[in-house]
């Protein structure tokens, strides 16, 4: 919920975003692990462009059917369908769909500018969450990335698009080259969502009544580092009665432990990818970090599972060191 004491805003973060997005072809990048806020922190910004009177549409991309997200054409129009559904308005794809001279770049580009955008003649955010699920599909994500950067740059000079504020929320960057003048990732303001630290970790026990000391902390750190979810899930256990603190971390790694879903969930995707599965239990048996190749770095850092040292990776944090380094046995 938008007013939940349990939301912390990032110091410089919150506060960015929301003066970013009343900025005329404003284009957000919000980029962090999975179950790091993202999400949380786009839906303070539509609320933030509610209150200025614009209109708002969230999209998340896991929700596309693989077949609409595996086909160009098929993404554009439902994009495009999409987005006018949520901002009230008719299907009048039609009337502007030319195949037979344009191309679906160009056609969606129209639809945006001559219905869309104009039928609604006040600012817009459009909000993309999960957009590195399109970094599967080569022959649709350059074109797209492709198009969201024309946007971003016609709102430099073009009355209507000047409209359009883009918020873009990914896990990693594109391990698929893309022309850097293309591309919406060295564009905009990027926004770097990061681990919580000490102190907003203890604003967090006052939230839930726990009269921790930094020692206790500290030893939840030790575990889940600064990890939003995984620090959220503990201090939920514990102030509702059900774990100790010394529960929580004798049964973190096991079957039995509130963990037990998040590692399992993690276990199940590197099992469907073995070479990814691989190259991580390299991670977790190396008292050293590891070199691996960008793609499975890209891959397992958009998981969470991994901290970047220079080109190099370690695991996250404890809890997945010894799990990891358990099952994969």
């Amino acid at each position: 919920p938008l007013d939940s004491p349990l939301y912390l805003e990032r110091e410089g973060v919150d506060q960015l975003c929301y003066d970013m997005v009343t900025r005329s072809g404003a284009l957000l990048r919000i980029k962090a692990p999975k179950q790091m806020g993202k999400t949380s922190l786009i839906t303070r910004i539509l609320a933030h462009g509610k209150v200025n009177q614009y209109k708002t549409v969230y999209i998340d991309l896991k929700s596309v059917e693989r077949s609409i997200i595996s086909n160009l054409d098929k993404f554009l129009r439902w994009l495009c369908v999409i987005v006018g559904r949520q901002l009230e308005l008719d299907n009048c794809l039609k009337d502007y769909w030319d195949t037979e001279i344009l191309g679906s770049n160009d056609n969606c580009t129209v639809y945006f500018e001559e219905y869309l955008l104009a039928e609604i003649d006040c600012p817009l955010v459009l909000a993309l969450d999960s957009v590195d699920r399109l970094f599967a599909y080569s022959e649709v994500v350059e074109d797209v990335l492709g198009m969201l950067r024309s946007w971003h740059e016609k709102g430099k000079t073009t009355h209507r698009w000047r409209q359009l504020r883009l918020v873009l929320a990914h896990s990693t960057e594109s391990y698929i080259p893309l022309d850097i003048n293309q591309s919406p990732f060295n564009a905009g303001v990027p926004i770097e969502l990061l681990e919580f630290n000490i102190q907003q970790i203890f604003y967090l026990t006052n939230i839930y009544h726990l009269d921790w000391q930094q020692a206790q902390i500290e030893k939840l750190m030790a575990m889940v580092g600064g990890h939003p979810y995984l620090i959220s899930l503990a201090l939920y256990a514990i102030a509702t009665g059900r774990l100790s603190l010394e529960q929580v971390l004798s049964e973190a790694t096991t079957e039995t432990g509130i963990y037990k879903a998040h590692l399992y969930q993690q276990l199940q995707t590197l099992k469907q990818a073995p070479l990814l599965a691989e190259g991580f239990n390299k991670v977790v048996l190396s008292p050293e970090p590891v070199t691996l190749d960008s793609i499975q770095i890209y891959k397992l850092h958009s998981m969470g599972l991994v901290q970047q040292q220079n080109n190099q990776v370690i695991p996250r944090c404890h809890l997945y060191r010894e799990y990891f380094r358990r099952v994969f046995l």
